[in-house]
């Protein structure tokens, strides 16, 4: 059995401490600590290190559900709070649960057990493959982008760069936390800062790939795998330069 890393994130201090006592004393859980606003945990979660998160939904700044929303898709969310008006909207944001304070153990148990069976039973390609887009936070907005609009995206520091068919968009997250949630039937790292949509690509030269006006180069450790995918597509054979 894989046990699922899970936090908790609520600004009340012996709510939280409940919760994870209550991830303590379950076995096919592992605890990764507290953390009493969304802030406090941004990094972590965006960065894939969490399976499940307990998220409270009256949080300062950013509260829970805007927060889900920027969650990773491989990432599952129970919300816990003390208001129960917040259930439809919980579940736009694809909640797992929506348990009301206070919070049993046999509620807590049922809820983390839907997880552990929704997560074990999906590999992460098969969950990365259902997705038909991604939800990115650019300032102060939440933009919602087609998978099959990507053209690549490009790593730069703290920030990637998401370029689509349609113009850009600035995220602050690292390249590699974004490559975990993209399909990886569709996209391949080629260069530590880029990751292109395989599908999207038309024109390759000189161990670049074109789009547009930007050469993408394939660096020597992405190389082989790449070559793999162009050679098991690759028809006929380029004519010999003539002497």
């Amino acid at each position: 059995m894989n046990k699922l890393r899970c936090c908790v994130i609520d600004d009340e201090p012996l709510a939280a401490q409940l919760i994870n006592s209550y991830i303590l004393r379950t076995p096919y859980l592992e605890d990764g600590g507290i953390f009493s606003s969304a802030q406090e945990a941004v990094k972590k979660v965006i960065d894939g290190d969490f399976d499940l998160i307990f998220l409270d939904i009256n949080l300062p700044q950013l509260n829970g559900l805007e927060f889900a929303r920027i969650v990773p898709p491989t990432t599952r969310v129970i919300f816990t709070t003390a208001y129960d008006n917040y259930a439809v909207e919980s579940f736009k944001v694809n909640a797992l649960d929506y348990l009301l304070k206070p919070i049993s153990y046999e509620e807590f148990s049922k809820s983390a057990s839907r997880a552990l069976q929704q997560l074990n039973g999906m590999t992460v390609g098969q969950k990365r493959r259902e997705m038909d887009s991604i939800i990115v936070k650019s300032e102060y907005k939440l933009i919602q982008i087609p998978i099959d609009d990507i053209l690549y995206i490009e790593g730069l520091k703290d920030y990637v760069k998401i370029c689509t068919e349609n113009g850009t968009v600035m995220t602050l997250m690292n390249i590699k936390a974004l490559e975990r949630s993209l399909p990886g039937d569709k996209f391949m790292r080629v260069h530590r800062s880029f990751i292109v949509n395989m599908r999207r690509i038309t024109v390759i030269e000189r161990n670049r790939i074109v789009f547009g006006t930007t050469y993408i180069p394939v660096s020597e450790s992405y190389k082989q795998a790449f070559s793999d995918y162009v050679n098991a597509r690759l028809v006929g054979t380029f004519p010999r330069n003539a002497d």
